[in-house]
Order: C-alpha cells, then structure tokens, then sequence
C-alpha cells in the first residue's frame, strides 16, 4: 500500500507540470504481467493493457516484472469507451531516437547487438531500434556476402551512427570508424617502437600472386612470398588463409615511406643449418618424395628440410636411370645423409648407401686371380664388358684378350650374350672397377716357350713378317721372335726382301730374352757361326794331323773364299 501511495505521490508530482494528451512520454508502473498483456498503471483515469510483445528484446525474451516502473507513450486517455491506452514500443522508440540522435550528433561511441546477416551486412539492435551494419564497415576487413565461414559475434560490439533518417527509420552504423580509431592510436604507438628484428603478431589482411598483407594493428606489412617458408611456395594460399593469425619478424622498416617488409621463414634456422645440426654423413633416415626431375629426386626428411638425390646416387649399377621410373611423389624412401653444404645451401642424399654394395660385396667373396664365369655385355673399342653377379660389370681390357693376337682381332672372336670364363686380374670396389683376363684363362706360351729354350737354343722358326731392318718369325702357339738385318747373316743383306720371303722356314739361334718386353731376339748368323764351327770340330777329329798343319788348314778354311765349281 505504501509503494502504491508512493508511486502515485511520485507521479503526481511528475505531471503536475505535464500536459497529459496523445504522444507525451510518461511513467508507470507495472501491476501485472501474463501470457499476453503487461497491465501498466500511469495514474490515469484506468489501468492500461500493453501487448507483451512490446517488452520483448530480440532474443523474445520479456525484461520487466511486476512493481518495475516503464516509460510509456500516451495513445488516448480515452478512447471513448473509458479506456486508457497506453504503448510501451512508441516509448522506446522516443527514448530511443533520443539517444540516438546525441549520439549522432556528438558522434559518440554506442553499443549494438548483432541480430542476423543480411545482403550486403548485418542487422544490428541499437537502443532496442533495428539499425543496419553494411560489410564493408564491420571491420578492418570486409565481410563479403560470399564468406560463409564468418559467425556472428554474441557479445556487443562498439558502433558508431554514420547516417540517421528518422522520418524514413532509416540508421547505418559503422563498427570499422571505432577500430580505425583504436588501430590509429594502435599505429602511433606501433611506428614509435617499430624496428628492425622486432618479433609482431598480425592477421593476414590480403593475399597476392607476390606475397601476403599482414595487419600488426594501425599498420600493414608486406610479407613477400619469398619470406613465407624456406621451401618454394608456388601461392601463399598454400600457407595461409586471411583473418588468420600469424607471427613474423620486422626485415626492412622505411620510416618515411611507413613501408614494413616481413618474414615468416626467418623466425626459424635454415633448412641446411637445421640438417648440420640435427644430421650428419652416415645417417639413415626416412623422407618423402617431394618431387622428381630429370637429375634425381628432391627428398623432405622433415618439414622444410629436403635434400636431392642424384641419379647416380640411386642405384650402384645402373648408370643410365630414369627416376620417374623408380619412385613417384608422396613415396616414402629410405636415403643416407652424404653431406650437408651451407655455403652451397645444398642437402645431398643416397639411396644406393642404404643397400649392399656389391662392389664390396664381390671383393669380399673374391681375389685377384679367381676364375669366374660371366655374359659379354657389350663389346668396345677398347675391351669388353663382362655381366657378372648382382648385376655388377668387368672389363676385359683389349690387351687381355689373347696373348699374341692383335686386340680388335681378337675381340672379333666374341659376341654379346656369349658365357665366357675370366679370370679376375684387379679390384677396386671404391672405384668401382673390376679388371678381368680372357687370355689368362690358358698358360702364357712366351713363358712356356722361354721356359723351354733358353738363350743359346737353336729353333725353328716361319718368317712372319720383313721389315726394312728386321724380319718376325713365328716360333710356336703365337710366339714371335725376331731377326735384326746385322744377323741375318755373316755378310751385311741391304735388302732382306731380295733374300728372304713370308712363310719360308728358317733355322737361327737365341741370342737375347727380354722378359719384361716379351721379346726373343735371334740370329742366322750366329747359327751359322756355331754350325761351323761344330763341323770344324768333327773334321778335326776325322783328320789327325800334326799341330802346325792343322792351324794351316784351319786359315785356310776360314779365309779362304767360296769354293769354285
């Protein structure tokens, strides 16, 4: 009863000096509230009924209660039929259009509510009045209608009124004139400690074909596409999307121009200095293939960290690989750390390291003078190529085809894919080359032969060859021997040609053997010499004479000329 009295002592008081007619703005009090009405008491000839509708916010939420006092707008004091009607809505709007105005005018800084998305913004509560937020002004980046992935916020945000129509209820507001403001302040403060080296955090403002703007508040920097990420970057869409947040480091500030040049990469150590720290030559690790070219294949051991294998460090016997052949991008391989080049900024890698070598592997079950079987490969100039286990290859070089037979003749002999017996003659798997022999397969016949007639022997022997100054025999399995003119006989031949002939059969004496050249040097006239003195001794010993006429006959025989026929 108390409060009753004192509410209409308080209004009392309030209208005194209030003209009560249709359109004034007053006080009442709420006396009851059900489902559909709020009963309002303005101290009027009756109690007003106001649709409940008109205290919901938004969210359809009613915000009084009974005793609580509202202001309302007087309709009618009598509508003629002894009622009072009041409105809550028209109060609100008044009051609200108040507000709204001294803000305008004093361009102030006011609260709104999102309510829902619209083409081209938003609809925003503002003093409970629907008031419309376009895109392009929610904030420092624009929101398209496109943007699917943006959510209202739930909080209020700051606004400010931009255009105001009452007559047409008409209210634009702009949340981007409050951050601008704030990011002004923002950018004072930022320019005044900004410097080189300096580590911001920023939001990705818009992305380009050469790089990426980032928003460090009140200013923008570049962060150019080279400055993302240590590995190539083809779009900085591959890394970032915008609205979001990133870390970068200060590179290049021109004060006067006000130009930031970022850098994301440099927050982190190099690639090649990251591998020298964490890896060293030997090391076996996992990768990734990133991509493939003509020259090898490019591994990621780990993010941003990736090292080439060269096509000749992929397999131990295959010169001529094709990489597209062996492996394909998104492959994991197991590869060796070769070496780590800074200066070079460059990661080597093997695939071949991570398997047997069978260089080694063959030197270990092999030594020199083995006899093995392989496949004449191919067939060169200057040997033949040998397959032999684990697809390793020998060479059997041209001079180890065949003792004494010319080397290109004697690989004519010879075909591809014929099974040949070798023997190993050297091996040097760090090089990777193993020597073979075809002609150390049989015994040497120059030994064999030496072995057998010694210096002094007196052979046979078939003219090969005459030459200006010698003449080669054929002695026996390939060997030749050879005549120098001074020994062709006792008297000096200028012409051997006018004496001697190919194929003729000829009987001489060895004078000399050159092991190390392989030579065996002979002389007719040195057999002669020996013949006659052989028969000399024989008819000596046929025709006993005293000592002076012996030596007598022995001048004789010896200086005296060819006998006449």
């Amino acid at each position: 009863m108390l409060e009753t009295e004192s509410f209409s002592e308080m209004f009392e008081e309030s209208i005194k000096d209030t003209e009560m007619r249709p359109g004034k703005v007053i006080l009442g009090q709420v006396v009851n509230v059900s489902a559909e009405n709020v009963t309002v008491n303005a101290g009027l000839k009756s109690e007003a009924e106001i649709p409940i509708v008109q205290f919901k916010d938004f969210n359809g939420v009613v915000d009084v209660k009974v005793g609580d006092e509202v202001e309302v707008e007087i309709e009618a004091v009598e509508d003629g039929y002894g009622r009072t009607r009041l409105s809550r809505e028209k109060a609100c709007r008044a009051r609200a259009w108040e507000e709204i105005e001294k803000s305008f005018n004093e361009q102030t800084v006011i609260k709104g509510q999102l309510i829902s998305r619209v083409k081209g913004g938003f609809t925003v509560s503002v003093y409970n009045m629907r008031a419309f937020l376009p895109g392009s002004l929610y904030g420092v980046r624009p929101v398209m209608d496109g943007d699917d992935d943006f959510e209202l916020e739930k909080d209020p945000i700051d606004l400010k009124i931009i255009k105001l129509d009452r007559m047409r209820n008409n209210i634009v507001v702009s949340r981007r004139a409050v951050l601008e403001k704030e990011l002004t302040k923002q950018r004072e403060k930022l320019l005044a400690t900004l410097k080189e080296g300096l580590v911001l955090d920023g939001i990705v403002k818009n992305l380009t074909n050469y790089g990426v703007f980032v928003n460090l508040g009140g200013i923008d920097g570049l962060l150019h596409i080279t400055d993302l990420s240590w590995r190539r970057v083809k779009h900085p869409s591959e890394l970032l999307s915008v609205g979001e947040e990133v870390t970068v480091k200060v590179l290049h500030f021109d004060r006067e121009k006000s130009r930031i040049s970022l850098g994301m990469k440099q927050l982190t150590d190099p690639p090649w200095l990251r591998a020298q720290k964490r890896y060293k030559a030997g090391d076996r690790v996992m990768g990734i293939v990133a991509s493939i070219v003509d020259y090898g294949l490019f591994v990621e051991i780990e993010e941003d960290i990736k090292g080439l294998v060269h096509v000749s460090e992929m397999d131990w016997t295959s010169r001529n690989i094709q990489p597209a052949q062996v492996c394909s991008v998104g492959d994991e391989v197991e590869v060796m750390i070769l070496s780590v080049d800074t200066e070079k900024q460059r990661i080597s890698l093997g695939m071949k390291q991570c398997k047997p070598n069978p260089w080694i592997e063959f030197a270990a079950n092999h030594e020199k003078g083995d006899r093995i079987t392989g496949t004449i490969k191919s067939l060169t100039d200057f040997g033949i190529f040998v397959s032999l286990e684990n697809g390793i290859d020998g060479l059997v070089h041209i001079n180890d085809v065949d003792w004494y037979q010319d080397g290109e003749e004697g690989i004519r002999k010879y075909s591809k894919g014929e099974e040949i017996e070798v023997v190993v003659l050297a091996i040097d798997a760090e090089r990777e080359r193993i020597s073979l022999g075809i002609k150390q397969t049989t015994e040497d016949p120059y030994i064999i032969y030496v072995s057998e007639h010694n210096k002094g022997a007196i052979v046979d022997g078939t003219i090969r060859e005459i030459h200006a100054r010698e003449i080669s025999l054929d002695l026996a399995n390939g060997v030749v021997g050879t005549i120098r003119n001074a020994q062709l006989a006792k008297t000096p031949i200028k012409d051997p040609s006018s004496v001697f002939e190919a194929g003729q059969e000829i009987r001489s004496k060895i004078v000399s053997i050159d092991r190390k050249l392989r030579k065996i040097y002979l002389s007719i006239k040195a057999f002669e010499v020996e013949k006659e003195s052989e028969e000399f001794q024989q008819y000596a010993s046929q025709d006993p004479i005293p000592a002076r006429t012996l030596g007598t006959k022995l001048k004789e025989k010896l200086f005296s000329g060819p006998a006449e026929n």
